[in-house]
């Protein structure tokens, strides 16, 4: 009896999603259109993970066909769902690379608030590694590199905006003294 394996494929990636630690959904992507078509089958789909894997010590869960590696953190849950003959091994890379690279652009506080918080990198990091269920980069050093996110970049808190003020006064200073000596000159001459 001969048994065909299916045909390689770079659509290796079915689904990725992040849940809180009651099973929400905060962040969903679902790349397969023939996995779960409505929002509905997709919460359904998201629940059975959730109560499959919420208290398990596990990384892999193979549910309903498909093959699900997972990494939980304080009160979040994150989730790479691919085919049930897909390679473990590439979708935990996957997995790794967005748990790493959303790490560093939470500052290390992977946690239900700060994702919350930082949507808009979840989602560029998310669109930067895996494209139409194609995985582009799983090396999260590059994947900051494309999204051009650095630590560096606060947000705008109260300290920082009167430090800009500051500067920016002593600056005006400078330009009105500036002036002031250009203006004092062209009338002596």
């Amino acid at each position: 009896m001969e048994t065909t394996s299916p045909e390689p494929s770079l659509y290796t990636v079915k689904a990725i999603f992040i849940l809180d630690n009651d099973g929400n959904r905060l962040v969903s992507k679902y790349y397969d259109p023939e996995l779960h078509t409505s929002m509905k089958e997709q919460k359904i789909f998201e629940s059975n993970i959730f109560s499959k894997t919420h208290k398990a010590d596990n990384e892999i869960a193979f549910l309903e066909g498909t093959t699900v590696v997972y990494k939980s953190s304080i009160d979040l849950l994150f989730y790479v769902v691919g085919s049930a003959q897909e390679n473990e091994l590439m979708l935990m890379s996957v997995l790794n690379c967005l748990f790493d690279s959303l790490s560093h652009i939470l500052r290390k506080n992977v946690e239900r608030r700060c994702l919350l918080e930082n949507m808009e990198g979840v989602f560029l990091v998310v669109d930067e590694i895996i494209d139409g269920g194609v995985i582009l980069e799983s090396d999260p050093q590059q994947v900051l590199q494309k999204v051009n996110y650095r630590a560096d970049e606060n947000p705008l808190t109260e300290q920082s905006v009167a430090q800009h003020l500051t500067e920016k006064l002593a600056l005006t200073t400078n330009v009105l003294q500036s002036a002031k000596e250009q203006i004092k000159w062209s009338i002596l001459k």
